[in-house]
Parts: C-alpha cells; sequence; structure tokens
C-alpha cells in the first residue's frame, strides 16, 4: 500500500512539471508559422511528399479562388466510385484493386485469377501460431492482438530485413493475405478466454474471397449470404486507401523512409490506425446513434430528431462535446464520395434485415445535421456525411462485434500502406526527417 501511496504521489508531481515545461503557446505557433498538425490555418495539409497512388478532390479553383465541390477520390487514376460500380453485380471487387493499388495497373481476368490463387495460397499461419501467439495473453484491444502477431511473424521471416523490393511485395501480399485470420482468431481469442464464449477457429477457404472469408471465419455456422459478403467487400474498397495524407499511411511513409523492415513499418501504421483520432470514427457514431435510439421515439419525426440533435451541437446531450459523429470531414466538405456510393448498398442490406426504421433515422440525422451545424457553428463550406457514418451501422447489421471495427479498417488499409511502403522505397530514398523550432529558453546551473 505504502509503494502505491507514493507511485501516486509521484504521478501527481511528474504530471504537473510535465503540463509546466511541455505546454507551448498557441501564440507562438503563429509568431514562426508553424502549421500545428501538418495543417494550415485553411485546413489544408503541409505538402510533404509526391505519390501516384490515389488523389482527393474537394475543392476547384476559378480566377485563383476556391470553391467548394463535389468530394472525389481516385485510385491510380480512376475514379473510385467508377470502380465500384464497374464490379459485375456477382463478383467482388477487393482482390482486383487491391491489384490496381498495388502494382498501378488494372488486371485481366487472367492476370487477376492467379492474383487471388496468389493470395489463397498465402492464408496460411506458421505451424501453432494461432496457439502459441494469437490465444496467448489474448485481448479486448484487437489492433494491439494484431500489432503484437505482425512483429512476431517477422521472427519466421529469413528475409526479414531486405527491402529489396520483390521481397517487400511478397511480405507485403502475405500480411494482406493474413489480416483477416489475425484479426478474427485474435477477437475469438479475447471472446473465449476473456467472456468464457465457445471458440472457433475456422480455416480459410482458398475458393472464398476475402470479405467471404472474414463472414465465414467470424461466424459459428460459416454462414453467410451473398448481399452480406458483397456489401462488406465495397466497406473494404472503399476504406483501401485515401489520398496518402491521412495519419497512418504517413507513419508508414515515415518508418519505411529510414530503411526499416516490411513488419516494422506495417505495425507502427496499426499503431497509428488504432488511435481514436483515426480509425475509430465509427465506434463513436455507433455510440452515438444507441444514444439517439434512446432518447428519440419516432425516427421518421424531422422535429423530434432535429430537436435531439441541436442538444449534441450544445453540448446538452450524449458525450456534452457538441460533436455529431460521421458528419464533416477533415478534407471533404460538400460530399464523401465513398458516402456517396456506399449508401445505396447500406440500404439493400438494412431492406434485407428489415432495418429500414433505423434507415430512416440515418437518413434524417443526414438531412438536418448538416443544417443545424451550418446555422450553429458558422461553418458555410459545407457539411457532409462520411463513409464512417454508415460504416457502423452495416458492420452492426453483419453481426460483426464492436471490437472488430477497427481491425476491419486494417484489413482494407493494409493494401493502401502496402502501396505507399513500396513507392517509398521506389521513388524515394531518402529519409523523411521534418524540422522542429526550439521555443526553449536557455538557463545556467546555479
Amino acid at each position: 500500500m505504502g509503494y502505491t501511496k507514493k507511485w501516486k504521489e509521484c504521478m501527481g508531481i511528474y504530471r504537473s512539471l510535465c503540463v509546466e515545461n511541455d505546454t507551448i503557446s498557441d501564440d507562438l505557433f503563429k509568431e514562426f508559422g508553424v502549421n500545428r498538425g501538418l495543417r494550415d490555418i485553411n485546413g489544408n495539409g503541409v505538402l510533404t511528399g509526391l505519390t501516384n497512388i490515389s488523389k482527393i478532390e474537394s475543392f476547384q479553383v476559378e480566377n485563383g479562388v476556391k470553391h467548394p465541390c463535389e468530394g472525389k477520390l481516385w485510385y491510380r487514376g480512376y475514379d473510385v466510385m467508377d470502380l465500384v460500380k464497374s464490379i459485375p453485380p456477382q463478383k467482388f471487387g477487393f482482390e482486383k484493386t487491391a491489384y490496381l493499388l498495388l502494382f498501378g495497373e488494372l488486371p485481366s481476368k487472367e492476370e487477376e485469377r492467379a492474383f487471388c490463387d496468389l493470395l489463397a495460397c498465402s492464408r496460411e499461419l506458421p505451424t501453432n501460431f494461432t496457439r502459441d501467439v494469437i490465444m496467448k495473453a489474448s485481448s479486448k484491444d484487437i489492433m494491439n492482438s494484431m500489432t503484437r502477431s505482425i512483429l512476431t511473424l517477422a521472427s519466421y521471416d529469413d528475409e526479414m530485413e531486405s527491402n529489396e523490393v520483390g521481397n517487400v511485395i511478397r511480405q507485403c501480399l502475405n500480411l494482406v493475405s493474413v489480416f483477416p485470420m489475425l484479426a478474427v482468431y485474435g477477437y475469438h481469442a479475447y471472446n473465449h478466454y476473456e467472456r468464457d464464449e465457445s471458440m472457433y477457429i475456422h480455416r480459410p477457404n482458398p475458393e472464398l474471397s476475402t470479405a467471404e472469408n472474414l463472414l465465414m471465419m467470424l461466424r459459428p455456422d460459416r454462414n453467410y449470404t451473398f448481399l452480406e459478403a458483397k456489401v462488406l467487400d465495397v466497406a473494404l474498397m472503399l476504406h483501401m486507401e485515401h489520398g496518402g495524407g491521412n495519419n497512418s499511411t504517413f507513419t508508414t511513409r515515415v518508418v519505411t523512409s529510414s530503411g526499416s523492415d516490411t513488419y516494422s513499418a506495417i505495425a507502427a501504421a496499426m499503431s497509428s490506425l488504432k488511435g481514436p483520432k483515426h480509425g475509430g470514427a465509427n465506434i463513436k457514431v455507433m455510440e452515438m446513434m444507441t444514444d439517439i435510439r434512446a432518447h428519440v421515439r419516432d425516427y421518421t419525426d424531422q422535429e423530434e430528431v432535429g430537436a435531439y440533435l441541436s442538444k449534441i451541437l450544445d453540448g446538452e446531450a450524449f458525450d456534452q462535446k457538441g460533436l455529431i459523429y460521421g458528419m464533416g470531414h477533415a478534407v471533404y466538405s460538400l460530399s464523401d464520395p465513398r458516402e456517396r456510393v456506399f449508401k445505396s448498398f447500406v440500404e439493400q442490406l438494412s431492406v434485407a434485415k428489415h432495418r429500414e426504421t433505423d434507415m430512416a433515422l440515418y437518413n434524417n440525422i443526414e438531412i438536418l445535421a448538416p443544417q443545424l451545424i451550418a446555422k450553429k457553428r458558422k461553418i458555410y463550406k459545407g457539411v457532409s456525411p462520411n463513409v464512417d457514418f454508415y460504416s457502423g451501422f452495416v458492420y452492426e447489421m453483419l453481426g460483426i462485434p464492436l471490437e472488430l471495427y477497427t481491425p476491419i479498417f486494417a484489413i482494407a488499409r493494409i493494401v493502401g500502406w502496402s502501396a505507399h511502403r513500396i513507392e517509398e522505397i521506389i521513388g524515394m530514398n531518402k529519409i523523411i526527417r521534418p524540422s522542429y523550432k526550439s521555443v526553449m529558453q536557455e538557463r545556467k546551473l546555479l
């Protein structure tokens, strides 16, 4: 007890010292022209590199003046909305899109088939890896469990340290293949050891797509409908890559630029993505929606829904932070193209799952929230729902546990991380080393 008391006393002192000596005035950022968070005063990202992998558009410039426009996202020069729509209704697009992002070209039918076969035969973990690594020290934090597994996989790779391009491609493809297994098996271990539920370890089926395998491995009875797998497949396509400037992709670039290995770079990206300011947005949306359902009786009554949204914005409801989660984006203004193409699939799934009433609530929030935010926050650039507004709803309808929401993001984004790691190795070959301006006061020893 004495040790615990002393520890708490010391922590209080140490915390006060850190707050006192690590706080930097906002005025100093302005004085030296430093862009906090690598974003300028208008919220635009500071240019830190070049990429040929993807592009985001949210503004157009006319006569030197920026005007908000409907958001667009391109993968290797192709509009992501067109890519999703180009996938035949009875086909899945994750693998084809992964090929495009990684290698820069859309595959022929033969190339796509060979690529799918390669991913299928790579969906295999080392002998006893599931038992000796994933099931040991199970955790509710599946992102941490996956990161531990990624770093452990490095010890099974005799060419772990080689950054020769062909070797890096092999490592990345292996990780793309096993990520669903690391996530689902990590969840089952937690569900068994921490929640005392039954454990199911289903091996992936080489004949199935990534989305199908994910649902099959997750569910005790292995069963799923085509529509369920199709909607999950679209979600994976839309989360696969996003412009290169997001936090976890930049982390991949930074670690790669130092000459570090693939496993370390991807583990670092995982650590970035799990942050609630980055990969956990859909979880916050789901928590907010649960709260709204508890306080709104008629989901179709726009007046009642709007009144409660106003309370949320005024900091009087939900988490008192004055935010309607899932609305607005750091880059997009008028619309998020991922949300626009995803919504039709969400609607189809809501009908199949008899969740039309919930869909009506989402629709009303999508209509009312931008109006209320513009009025109360004086935001005129445009506020629209982002893809995370609906992704959590989809995962809930699919019966995917909350603990797997961010890991599913990672299962998709590992493709984008891999593409940027390869591009960094081939095209940059220079360590990323930003500069910090010291505002420290010099002192003399007495």
